[in-house]
């Protein structure tokens, strides 16, 4: 209780007779007199700082190189009659020679006369020719490239150009598709494309699912051989 002189009386006070504004003065005035006890407490620890976690290392993808027709010969190409190609002998380079192979399917090479070439590949035909070339270079390196390619491929069906294309290169049977103006989506049946050839005395018919290849899934790519059919169906048929 508190007490007040006013005009020579002594008047005791209460807080009730306070008003409302003083009494939260004073219980302000009171709590920061307990905070500030509190504060000088030793034993008060701040809050730790959050840990900051390393971000964790990204693993690089590993990528599978993808050999580009134009630039380089793909690996499972099988040379053919009117192929023409680029022999060079970094060792020998006196022996580099251009070859075009003839109807017989032979190429004829210095020093070691004619060489089978049609129906081997490229990487084929480079071992025949190291062995051959052995006795003669003092370092046994032989690359053949196939610098040109020119047989016609018949493309037919769902396709917004159908008709007779010519290559100058390895051609894939997708490849020869877009040649032909690229299929008609509209009606295109992908999953189910014919490859009719003739080999030898036989008509063989291979079956692709091409929309593998267009949906980015890896696929063996299909190379075409001279005056292959390609038939691209409608995704719906009723024969």
């Amino acid at each position: 209780m508190l007490m007040e002189n006013f005009a020579g009386k002594t008047i005791p006070l209460t807080l009730s007779l306070l008003s409302r504004p003083m009494q939260l003065l004073l219980g302000l005035a009171a709590l920061a007199v307990v905070t500030g006890c509190q504060s000088d407490d030793s034993s008060f620890q701040p809050a730790a700082p959050a840990v900051q976690h390393p971000a964790r290392p990204v693993t690089p993808a590993v990528a599978t190189a993808v050999g580009n027709l134009a630039t380089s010969k793909p690996a499972s190409y099988i040379l053919r009659e009117g192929d023409t190609l680029r022999i060079s002998f970094p060792g020998s380079p006196n022996l580099n020679t251009i070859q075009q192979i003839r109807t017989d399917g032979k190429i004829n090479l210095p020093l070691v006369g004619e060489v089978q070439a049609a129906g081997l590949t490229p990487a084929n035909l480079q071992k025949n020719l190291m062995d051959l070339y052995a006795p003669q270079l003092a370092s046994k390196e032989v690359t053949v490239e196939i610098q040109s390619s020119s047989f016609p491929v018949y493309v037919t069906g769902a396709v917004l150009r159908p008709g007779k294309i010519v290559s100058d290169r390895p051609l894939t049977a997708l490849e020869a598709i877009m040649e032909a103006g690229g299929p008609d989506y509209t009606k295109a049946n992908l999953k189910n494309v014919s490859v009719i050839r003739q080999e030898g005395n036989q008509t063989k018919n291979y079956q692709l699912n091409l929309k593998r290849v267009m949906d980015g899934k890896v696929s063996q790519p299909f190379y075409m051989e001279p005056a292959d059919i390609i038939f691209v169906p409608e995704k719906f048929s009723w024969f």
